[in-house]
C-alpha cells in the first residue's frame, strides 16, 4: 500500500511486478460418452486409471464400445478422462434403479427405503445387513451394505459399513445423511415420518435375552428349517457350553454341517448386546437366496429364544430381490436402452448427453464410441452435434463411423475400402477441421469372448496416441509416424497396401498400417477438413489442436485483465504476458523461424484497440503464430554421378 511518510527516514514499499504467468492448459484430457451397467446418468466423473472405471461403472459389457474405448485409452498414455453414462433417450424405456422397502418388523410398518445408488441391473446385486449391536440398542442399528457376485453362496465385491445410525434427524448418526454422503451403492429415505427411535427389522433370527439363562440350562435339541425344509440331523448340545462364546462356536459348527451335501456351509452366528445388559443371538443363514429364513423349534429353541416367530426374518434385505418377512414393494433395477442418438447428444437445458460436460472446466478430446452401433442417419446427427460442440468448447472429435447402415448385427460394411469411402462422401457435410477420422478398426482380445479378437471403435486406441505424443513431443507434433504405435492392438480389421492408402489419405481419411518390424501404427494426421480439394488451413491435425490449445490457455490465462483501465499501460501487460507465453513456446520448438519475430506476433496497442473499441469497453489482441506442419510427404532425389569425361 502507499506509504505516508511523517518522520526522517527510510521507508520500504512493495511494488506489483505486473507479470501475469500463463500456464499452458491441458492438452489430453479426454471426455467419453457410453453405456455402462452402473454409475451416475448423464453426469460427468473424472476417472484417472481403469480401476477408476471399474469401481464407477464397472465391468465391460459386450453390447457397448464406451468400456472397451476408455481401457484402449489408459493402455496407450492416456492419463485423464471424463465419463458420462448415457442410455436411449425418450421415448425409450430409462433404466430404473433396483429399490426396496424395510419394516420395523416382520409384517410391520415400512419406515425406510434402501434405493440402489444408479440405476441397472447392477443394483439387483445389492445386500443389506442390519443389526443392533451398536452403543444404544433400542435406538441405534448398524447396517452392513454388500455388492455381491454371481457365485453360489455370492461371494462380496465391495462392502460397506455404518456403525450407530439412527432415524432421528436431528442426530449426528441419522441414516439418511450418514450413508447418502457416503455410499457408492446405496441411497437412503425414509418412508412416512417413523419415530426418531424406530428401528429397521434386525436381519436373520435374533433371540430373546439369553444373558439370564443359566449356562447349565442350555442343553438339548432344536430343529432347524431353512425356508421351508427342515434339516437333518437337529443341532444338539448333550453337554453344557462352557461359556455364551462356546455356545456361539458350538451352535455355528452344527449349523454348518446340516444336511447332506451340507445345506448353510456359511451359517453365522453372532452374539449382540440387546437392551441394557441384555444379550441375544443372531444367526444368518449366509446362502445365494438372501430371502431365505431360519426359523427355530423344539426344546433348545425355546430355552434360546429363539422359537418366536415374529422374530424370523430374511437373512438379507435384498435391493431389486423378491420381498419377503421385513421387506415390500421391490422394484428390479434395469439397464433401458443402449444409446441412440437423443441418448447421446442429450438435453442442453438438462444438461444431459453431451451438455454434461458442460460442468467440466476443460475436456481437449472428444470420443463416442458408441456410435459405431447406430444407423447411418443417427450417427450423422450425433457426430454433427459432437463437432459443433467441441469446436464451441476448444476440443476436437475422434469420429467413429457407423458398422452397418441399418445400425444392426454384422458390423463389417464399414471395414472395406469402398464402404469407408462410401460413408464420407454421404457425409461430406461432416467434414471439419475440428474432427478426424481413422481407419480401419483395431482389433484387440476380447476378455468376454475367450480373449478372441474383437473389432473395436479406433477413437480410445487413438485419443490415448495423442496423449502419449503431448507428453513425448507436444501437442504440435503429429500423433503419427513409426513411433505411434498402437499398445494393446493384434490386428487390423483391414490390411491395406501403399497403393490403398494413397486413395483415402487425399479423402482426409487417417490409416491405421501393419507395418513389417514397426508393427500396427497411426499412418495419417489430417482432419477431416485436410481433402486435397479443400485446400483448407486446418488441413492438419497438430495446426488444429496448437490453435485449440493457445486459444485455451490464452481465454484462461488473461481472465485478470476485466475491469483493468483500458490503456497503454494494460496494453504493454497484456504484450508481455502473452508474449512471455508464446516465447516459451517457441523455445521449445512449437513453431516454424528461427528467430521469434518470424515465428509469432503479439500486438495490443492503439492500432487494434482504438478509441471506439475503448468507449465499448472492449480490448483487442491480435496473436499470430506460424505453424509447424508435419512432413507428410518425404521425396528422396537420387542421382547417379557418371564418371568424368576427359575433353
Amino acid at each position: 500500500m502507499p506509504v505516508a511518510p511523517t518522520y526522517p527516514g527510510v521507508y520500504v514499499e512493495e511494488l506489483p511486478s505486473g507479470v501475469h504467468t500463463i500456464t499452458g492448459v491441458s492438452t489430453a484430457v479426454t471426455a467419453f460418452l457410453g453405456n455402462f451397467t452402473q454409475g451416475p446418468m448423464n453426469q460427468a466423473t473424472r476417472i484417472l486409471s481403469v480401476a477408476d472405471l471399474e469401481r464407477t461403472f464397472g465391468g465391460l459389457i459386450a453390447t457397448s464400445e464406451a468400456g472397451y474405448g476408455i481401457r484402449q485409452f489408459f493402455a496407450n498414455g492416456g492419463a485423464e478422462a471424463w465419463v458420462v453414462r448415457v442410455a436411449a433417450g425418450p421415448p425409450a424405456a430409462a433404466p430404473v434403479a433396483a429399490a426396496i422397502q424395510i419394516e420395523d418388523h416382520p409384517a410391520g410398518t415400512a419406515i425406510l427405503l434402501a434405493c440402489a445408488a444408479s440405476p441397472g441391473r447392477w443394483g439387483n446385486s445389492v445386500r443389506l445387513a442390519v443389526d443392533y449391536n451398536t452403543i444404544a440398542p433400542t435406538s441405534r442399528f448398524n447396517l452392513t451394505v454388500t455388492s455381491v457376485d454371481t457365485s453360489s453362496p455370492p461371494a462380496a465385491v465391495a462392502t460397506e459399513v455404518y456403525r450407530n445410525l439412527t432415524l432421528d434427524p436431528s442426530d449426528a448418526g441419522y441414516a439418511v445423511a450418514v450413508v447418502n454422503n457416503a455410499s457408492t451403492l446405496v441411497q437412503l429415505s425414509l418412508v412416512g415420518t417413523p419415530a426418531a427411535t424406530a428401528l429397521p427389522a434386525a436381519t436373520g433370527t435374533v433371540s430373546t435375552d439369553i444373558s439370564a439363562v443359566a449356562l447349565s440350562a442350555m442343553t438339548g435339541h432344536m430343529t432347524v428349517t431353512l425356508g421351508a425344509t427342515a434339516l437333518v440331523p437337529d443341532v444338539t448340545l448333550t453337554a453344557a457350553p462352557a461359556s455364551l462364546t462356546d455356545l456361539v462356536a458350538t451352535i455355528q459348527s452344527q449349523l454348518r454341517s446340516l444336511g447332506t451335501p451340507p445345506a448353510i456351509p456359511s451359517a453365522t452366528v453372532a452374539l449382540i448386546p440387546g437392551t441394557g445388559s441384555a444379550l441375544e443371538l443372531q444367526i444368518a443363514a449366509v446362502t445365494a437366496d438372501p430371502s431365505h429364513t431360519l426359523t427355530f423349534t423344539g426344546p433348545l429353541a425355546v430355552t434360546l429364544g429363539l422359537d418366536p416367530a415374529g422374530l424370523t426374518n430374511v437373512q438379507q434385505y435384498a435391493i431389486g430381490g423378491t420381498a419377503a418377512q421385513a421387506e415390500e414393494n421391490s422394484v428390479t433395477g434395469t439397464d433401458g436402452g443402449l444409446p441412440d442418438a437423443a441418448g447421446l447428444i442429450g438435453d442442453p437445458l438438462a444438461k444431459t448427453g453431451l451438455y454434461a460436460l458442460d460442468a467440466v472446466d476443460i475436456f481437449n478430446i472428444a470420443c463416442l464410441p458408441d456410435v459405431m452401433n447406430l444407423s447411418d442417419t443417427a450417427a450423422a446427427a450425433v457426430i454433427s452435434a459432437a463437432t459443433t460442440y467441441c469446436a464451441s468448447r476448444w476440443a476436437f472429435l475422434l469420429v467413429d463411423v457407423p458398422q452397418s447402415s441399418a445400425g444392426g448385427v454384422g458390423f463389417s460394411q464399414r471395414d472395406s475400402l469402398t464402404g469407408i469411402q462410401a460413408w464420407l462422401a454421404q457425409n461430406a457435410t461432416l467434414r471439419s477441421s475440428y474432427a478426424a477420422l481413422y481407419y480401419p478398426r483395431p482389433q484387440i482380445p476380447d476378455p468376454l469372448n475367450g480373449y478372441r479378437l474383437r473389432s473395436v471403435a479406433a477413437s480410445g486406441t487413438i485419443a490415448g496416441l495423442y496423449a502419449k505424443t503431448d507428453g513425448a513431443r507436444g501437442v504440435w507434433k503429429a500423433p503419427a509416424g513409426t513411433t505411434a504405435t498402437l499398445t494393446n492392438v493384434s490386428a487390423l480389421s483391414y490390411k491395406m497396401t501403399d497403393a490403398e492408402n494413397g486413395v483415402l489419405n487425399p479423402l482426409a481419411i487417417n490409416c491405421l498400417r501393419s507395418l513389417p518390424v514397426y508393427g500396427n501404427v497411426c499412418w495419417g494426421a489430417r482432419t477431416l477438413a485436410g481433402a486435397d480439394q479443400l485446400a483448407s488451413d486446418w488441413k492438419y491435425i497438430p495446426v488444429r489442436r496448437i490453435a485449440l490449445y493457445i486459444e485455451a490457455s490464452l481465454y484462461t490465462g488473461t481472465q485478470w485483465v476485466v475491469f483493468e483501465p483500458n490503456d497503454e499501460p494494460l496494453w504493454s501487460q497484456i504484450r508481455l504476458n502473452v508474449g512471455a507465453f508464446m516465447q516459451g513456446l517457441f523455445r521449445q520448438g512449437a513453431f516454424q523461424g528461427s528467430t521469434p519475430a518470424s515465428a509469432y506476433f503479439v500486438k495490443c496497442d492503439s492500432e487494434t484497440t482504438t478509441q471506439a473499441d475503448i468507449n465499448l469497453g472492449v480490448v483487442n489482441i491480435v496473436v499470430g503464430f506460424a505453424p509447424l506442419k508435419p512432413a507428410e510427404f518425404v521425396i528422396l532425389q537420387i542421382q547417379q554421378i557418371a564418371g568424368q569425361i576427359p575433353s
